[in-house]
């Protein structure tokens, strides 16, 4: 099995980060897609396409590309014996802390399909710098590995 994951190595590096970018995209579009969404009242026909719209954001782009992310992240990581760097598990932090970021957007685009309008639209906006920033610090760890 490693033999063959040998061979193929730069092709699963550079899938994953294909999905890494997807990911990341979707990430920046969401809170965006909020920002909109709450300028739009409840229920009206307008409210339906935003609710549309983040569900095929969610569906498409987000959630499939989480799973490939992770799952080749951690054929990766494994086959590169990353887990005994500690490099590899401050970056194994940031990207748990991105994937819970993740979670708390599928939570937030459902309470907006209920109506629900809980942030403020100067939240959303400060919320949207949270992958971007993340995203620094995951590529630091990953090039440099200061330790």
């Amino acid at each position: 099995m490693n033999e063959y994951i040998s061979m193929l190595y730069l092709w699963l590096k550079s899938a994953h980060l294909i999905f890494v970018i997807f990911w990341m995209a979707g990430l920046f579009m969401m809170p965006r897609f909020f920002v909109y969404h709450q300028e739009i009242a409840a229920g009206s026909d307008e409210d339906a396409k935003w609710i549309d719209r983040e569900a095929k954001l969610r569906k498409i782009i987000l959630n499939p590309s989480l799973v490939i992310v992770w799952i080749l992240g951690l054929v990766l990581a494994y086959h590169v014996d990353a887990f005994s760097q500690p490099w590899f598990h401050a970056k194994l932090l940031f990207v748990i802390g991105l994937s819970a970021y993740h979670g708390w957007m599928i939570a937030y685009s459902k309470k907006l399909a209920l109506g629900r309008r809980t942030m403020s639209d100067k939240n959303l906006r400060l919320a949207n710098e949270v992958p971007g920033i993340t995203a620094a610090v995951i590529v630091i760890l990953v090039i440099v590995k200061p330790f």
